[in-house]
């Protein structure tokens, strides 16, 4: 009886405890209801985060430096903006692979390592990489094997055909319209001028060019092979027995799947469960909307480029100074075409900004640049020298000749693996155009005091005493340059004038010659100005990009300054040969050598009008 009626106080006991959670239960009901759906929600987005697959497509030239600001530049993708959109679907936890449409870009082999590098990221973060080609040349087919997996539909072809030069000469072209080319250079290897006054290579030029091309050659067999898990032996064969359809390429083991671009995107569901795909990841959206005055009014700061202003923030800060295009004294300027020049007051300006800015602790000199006015690069270097910052070199697709002299300014020299650089020389000399003009019936009549008055001179080539003085005045500077590379990168001057003489080399090979420190990323040459400027790898550290992009109003109505004493002549050849080839036109646009020596008698360029395919 005693137990039995324990049994019930314990029982009664646990029914008031019972009751009181299911009343409290009652009371706090809404509550988990609700929070447990939130849970189940929480639950189906991270599933959904987890199968989202990012799309970017590459294509276009990605230029180098600031924007154009306004709709222009918004409409344009620099390669800065490539490489971070890259680097956010990296970082990017909601991600999980990466469709990558490779659309026949047109890159120089340093922007390629830096958007290979960015897509290496991406595949070491845990991300999958996937590749689609439709028609695609060595370069686009050295992007897409970056990748995991390469797509390309059946009536696609891979262009994969090695390497090539070519040099175009116009001695003969010249001759028949009465011109004179009379070039000199300092240093065998220095061949910029050989266009103008060979028909064809000469033994020395041929041998750098070869150099070259056997290093890009190696570049592209090795960097196929280990991205393929190819023999070199098999990646060459592939290249002598192209081009190749789509089928035949994925029997060399190049490509991975036949398939059209729905036929990849299927694969990626299939294989990776991808659900969702983010078109034009991280690409920045140009607000369209001009309804009304206000509108109207943002349409036109769009089109002149104003800038809306910024409050900087007090945080270090490193400035990245890109210096893209032939180099000449004067200011920067740029079309709406891609025509580049780096004006040295320019250049020397954005220095100064960075040096008085408190907040900037290094500089980082991104130069892609084939070279050109020998004292502006001189005013470049004596600036980034003197600025009392640490600088750091980073070389893009070019970094030669005048290009090379502005590196020389730094503490550390990064170079692409494939960046052109070196040709540590000097060329000089002009066009003497009186046979042109007696051809045309024109006559000129002279009268001079001064033995050397001529040298300026288009009219006729130099006289003797004038060759002299030009040779003479060649010679002092590429003893400056040559001493100022020796300085900077601890050797002799012997050291020096063995590989000067004016010889191209690729990045790779300038590391094993000690011309560069390097091979490297612009982070990488980010990182190392930040590590010599004394800041830790996880300070807040910004970047700013100088100088400041060309506004489009500035670039249509602000005309490159060309000096007053460019020959109309030189107009006149190029609207003639305009009817013959645009291409050989090109020759006598503004930043050609032809138009710089209009300038300066004597400059530090590369042969860049070198095609390489």
């Amino acid at each position: 009886m005693s137990v039995f009626c324990s049994a019930v106080r314990r029982s009664a006991s646990s029914r008031l405890v019972l009751s009181s959670l299911l009343f409290l239960a009652v009371l706090a009901g809404p509550t988990m209801l609700l929070s447990a759906a939130d849970d189940e929600k929480k639950a189906e987005d991270a599933a959904a985060k987890k199968t989202a697959w990012a799309e970017i497509v590459i294509k276009g030239s990605y230029p180098e430096g600031a924007s154009m600001p306004g709709i222009f530049g918004a409409a344009v993708e620099n390669l800065s903006k490539i490489v971070e959109r890259l680097d956010r679907a990296a970082a990017d936890d909601e991600i999980a692979g990466l469709f990558l449409e490779i659309d026949s870009p047109t890159l120089g082999w340093g922007k390629l390592h830096e958007i290979r590098e960015a897509i290496a990221r991406v595949r070491a973060s845990g991300k999958t990489v996937v590749a689609v080609l439709t028609d695609a040349d060595t370069q686009s087919y050295l992007l897409a094997s970056a990748c995991d997996r390469v797509a390309m539909p059946e009536s696609g072809t891979l262009m994969m055909l090695g390497v090539r030069a070519e040099v175009t000469f116009y001695r003969n072209l010249f001759n028949l319209i009465g011109v004179e080319a009379d070039m000199m250079q300092v240093g065998e290897y220095k061949g910029a001028a050989e266009p103008y006054v060979r028909e064809k290579m000469s033994p020395q030029f041929r041998e750098e060019m070869e150099a070259v091309l056997d290093d890009y050659f190696e570049l592209i067999v090795s960097t196929i092979a280990k991205d393929r898990g190819l023999t070199a032996e098999q990646v060459k064969a592939a290249i002598d027995s192209g081009p190749h359809a789509a089928r035949a390429a994925k029997e060399l083991g190049l490509i991975d799947q036949v398939g059209y671009r729905d036929e990849a995107n299927q694969f990626v569901k299939d294989t990776f469960g991808a659900k969702t795909l983010k078109r034009d990841y991280g690409k920045q959206k140009l607000d369209t909307d001009f309804s009304g005055l206000a509108g109207m009014m943002k349409m036109m700061n769009m089109m002149m480029g104003v800038e809306q202003p910024t409050r900087s923030s007090g945080n270090a800060k490193i400035a990245i100074i890109h210096a893209t295009g032939v180099i000449m004294t004067g200011r920067s300027a740029s079309d709406l075409f891609g025509g580049e020049v780096v004006g040295s007051d320019t250049i020397i300006k954005a220095v100064r900004k960075a040096k008085d800015d408190e907040n900037v602790k290094a500089i980082v000199l991104r130069i892609d640049s084939p070279g050109g006015s020998a004292l502006a690069s001189d005013l470049m270097w004596r600036e980034l020298k003197q600025c009392g910052k640490p600088v750091v070199a980073s070389m893009g697709n070019t970094a030669a000749s005048g290009g090379y002299y502005i590196a020389m300014g730094a503490q550390k020299v990064f170079a692409e693996p494939g960046t052109l650089t070196g040709s540590i020389g000097v060329v000089g000399g002009k066009i003497a155009l009186g046979g042109l003009y007696d051809k045309i019936g024109l006559t000129t009549d002279v009268i001079s005091r001064g033995r050397n008055s001529g040298v300026l001179s288009s009219l006729t080539k130099f006289s003797d005493s004038e060759r002299v003085a030009m040779q003479k005045l060649m010679q002092e500077i590429y003893d400056q340059f040559t001493a100022k590379v020796a300085e900077t990168r601890g050797m002799s001057r012997d050291e020096v004038e063995k590989l000067a003489r004016g010889r191209v080399y690729t990045g790779k090979t300038a590391k094993e010659l000690k011309l560069v420190d390097e091979i490297g990323t612009l982070d990488d040459a980010v990182a190392h100005a930040q590590k010599l400027a004394g800041l830790a790898d996880d300070d807040e550290v910004e970047r700013i990009v100088l100088p400041r992009a060309t506004s489009p109003f500035e670039s249509l109505f602000g005309p490159i300054d060309v000096d007053a004493r460019t020959p109309a002549a030189d107009q006149v050849i190029a609207a003639g040969l305009k009817r013959i080839s645009p291409e050989v036109a090109a020759e006598f646009q503004v930043g050609s050598l032809l138009q710089l020596l209009s300038r300066e008698r004597r400059l530090t360029v590369m042969p860049y009008r070198v095609h390489i395919r």
